[in-house]
Order: C-alpha cells, then structure tokens, then sequence
C-alpha cells in the first residue's frame, strides 16, 4: 500500500496530483480486514523523497516494512540506515511517474543484493520478452506489481506472460496478485480478464504470489471495495492453505518477517 500525508508536497515528476491518505486511515482498513502486517511503497508521486514512507512504517512499528526509491550510487551506509529503518526494496517504477530509468537496474540490484533487498518492478508487463534476459541475471530477487501489469489483458499464452511464468519459476521472481482494476477491461466485481492471469499465477506457483491491497487505489476515479479485493482471492485461489501461503507465509520470507504463528 501507500501513504499520502497532506504535509509533503507532490514531487514535480508526479503524473497526477498525490491524494490525501495519511497512515491513520490504513489503520482502520487493517481493522476492517483483519490484516496486521503491512508493506508500504514508496509513491511515485514522491520521487525520491522517501520521508513520508519512512514515517509512516515508523509509526506502523515492528510489522512494517518499506520499500524506498533510491538512486544506484546511493552509498552503502545509507543503505544500511534505510535498512534499520524497514527498507526491504528498491521501486522501480516503469510508468509515468516513475524517477528510476532501465539504465540503472542493474547497477542497483548489485548495490542491494547484500542487503537481501530486491527490486521491485512495475511495467506494461507487454514488454516482458524485452527484458527477461536482463530481469533474469539480476543478483537479487525481483518483484513484478500487480499480474504483470498488462496494460492490455492478453491470454496466458501471451509471450509477456509466458516470460512471467518462467520468472516466477527461477526461483528469484515475485509476483503481487493485486489491482485487477489498474488494467482490466471487464470489470467488477471479479474481473475475469485479470483475473484469469492470477488464477494461472497461483496455480503455477502459489509459493512465488503474494497479495496486495494497492490502498488507497491512487488516481482511480472510482474506489474499489478494500473488502471485495481481498474477497478475490476466494475466487483466485483454490484452497486455504495457499491463501494463507500468499497472505502470511509467503510474505514472512520475502519481507523478513517471523514466521506466521
């Protein structure tokens, strides 16, 4: 999720103006949902200033964790005082908005990988085949937002998500089942277009899926139900048993987290 706090200005890189989303209205949605731990992404619309992201998983405590935009020749020190402070990842964000360019990815994984941080990548997930080679060597693991991202749903035979496939199945990739609404063309309330790319994304490898709830859904004109995004993976996923894996024990490892009781 993400944190918008009105008192940090938008960043002159922003593609649309940051909303209001301060951390004391997440905390009611954990409530609502019954969720303790929580991810906070660094938003685009704050390019690399990282000071409402790191506040807010201060005051999330222990259960909290960041991931941060940072530029490649960031020194290792800062690293490790962003790492004391829940960082776990770079944002690499592909997108309008985004302040990180491709020149860069690889020089950024090398500086992070000691660390055990990963990056963390958003892209039309189209343009897959054009990076695998590159996503494939990088020398920590690699996270893929939101189904792959397709801007436009394509089958599961797609060569974009066939690439998705063959990263997860490396055993160094991660893919976040989250914000059907971003890309799908069908629509609420179960978005089968997406929703049959999470579906295949599960059944092949449910122990490289983790869910997210993209709170507070920025730059939507219409807000999904936090409740009926969760709800999906009822739909998504077969059992309870992976739903746990993608909601607790799956996250554990990738965050650093302790293990789910």
């Amino acid at each position: 999720m993400h944190v918008y706090e009105d008192r940090y200005p938008t960043a002159a890189t922003a593609a649309f103006p940051n909303p209001s989303a301060p951390a004391s209205e997440y905390r009611e949605v954990q409530r609502q949902l019954g969720l303790e731990r929580v991810i906070v992404v660094q938003p685009s619309g704050y390019g690399f200033d990282n000071q409402c992201t790191l506040e807010a998983v201060a005051g999330f405590g222990p259960s909290a964790r960041a991931i941060v935009v940072v530029k490649p020749e960031t020194p290792e020190a800062e690293l490790r005082r962003l790492h004391a402070m829940g960082a776990r990842g770079v944002r690499y964000h592909m997108l309008p908005g985004g302040v990180l360019p491709w020149d860069g990815l690889e020089a950024s994984a090398a500086r992070i990988a000691p660390l055990g941080w990963h990056i963390q990548l958003q892209l039309d997930g189209r343009a897959l085949p054009e990076y695998e080679a590159r996503l494939g060597k990088l020398p920590c693991d690699l996270v893929i937002d939101h189904n792959g991202k397709f801007l436009e749903p394509v089958a599961t035979d797609h060569p974009g998500f066939q690439v998705l496939l063959r990263l997860l199945a490396s055993g160094r990739c991660w893919v976040k089942v989250s914000a059907p609404y971003e890309t799908s063309k069908i629509g609420p309330p179960r978005y089968e277009d997406v929703g049959a790319l999470a579906k295949a994304l599960i059944k092949a490898n449910p122990e490289r899926c983790v869910w997210a709830s993209n709170w507070p859904h920025p730059n939507r004109k219409t807000l999904p139900g936090n409740a009926a995004m969760l709800d999906l993976l009822l739909d998504w996923a077969e059992s309870d048993a992976v739903r746990r894996r993608m909601l607790a024990d799956n996250p554990a490892r990738l965050y650093g987290f302790p293990p789910a009781p």
